[in-house]
């Protein structure tokens, strides 16, 4: 049996108890976080032929840094997160063939970091966290996050951004436009587009039903 089929219930016990020892960086990003971008890469890995003992470790630890998402050093914490992901694989004897693909997936993963990813597994993976980001969970995560951050909900003048500019800083609602909604096309891989344009017409329903159960503006 090939290494990536023989290893993985020793190997990903290792992950997890590694990541029990981190601290989450906010609400959105928990453990049923880590879980689901794990098995959305597994599913994504499937489809388009990466390499699992590449994908699976990438996912399991992109997010084992914790810098909060409004901090300063958010562009950044991917890169800790490789550096960190790796040098805990080398520790532990994780095969040193698939450490630099691992850490590029992980360093590549993140929007913030803006880092174009160079290999099939670092695409797989930056789309696994993506589609964490997308359709209901996302919905969730967003609204979760907003509140944790003390955002309002909406602008009260103009709850649907139109004639105004955006700003995700104070009003929730405004990070589907900023973001959320983009990510569909920014995709990777065709499994990964495919998926994310289901989740995404989920999000276009909820702010269609947000809007009609608002009231009118005066």
């Amino acid at each position: 049996m090939s290494f990536e089929i023989e290893g993985w219930p020793f190997w990903e016990r290792q992950f997890a108890r590694f990541l029990a020892d981190q601290a989450a960086a906010d609400v959105a990003h928990d453990d049923g976080h880590i879980q689901r971008v794990v098995a959305a890469a597994r599913s994504l890995a499937g489809a388009e032929g990466a390499e699992l003992a590449v994908v699976i470790p990438a996912a399991w630890l992109h997010d084992c840094v914790s810098v909060p998402k409004d901090s300063p050093e958010r562009g950044r914490a991917s890169r800790l997160a490789a550096a960190t992901a790796t040098a805990f694989l080398a520790a532990i004897g994780y095969p040193a063939t698939h450490l630099a693909a691992i850490g590029h997936a992980i360093e590549a993963h993140s929007f913030s970091a803006n880092l174009a990813p160079a290999t099939l597994e670092a695409r797989v993976v930056q789309d696994a966290d993506r589609l964490d980001a997308l359709g209901a969970i996302g919905i969730a995560r967003c609204l979760m996050l907003g509140g944790a951050l003390g955002r309002r909900l909406y602008d009260p003048v103009e709850p649907f951004p139109q004639g105004r500019p955006l700003d995700d800083s104070r009003n929730t609602i405004d990070h589907f436009y900023c973001k959320l909604l983009g990510l569909a096309e920014r995709m990777q891989t065709a499994a990964g587009r495919a998926e994310a344009e289901r989740r995404t017409r989920a999000m276009r329903a909820f702010l269609d039903q947000l809007e009609s159960e608002l009231p009118p503006l005066v």
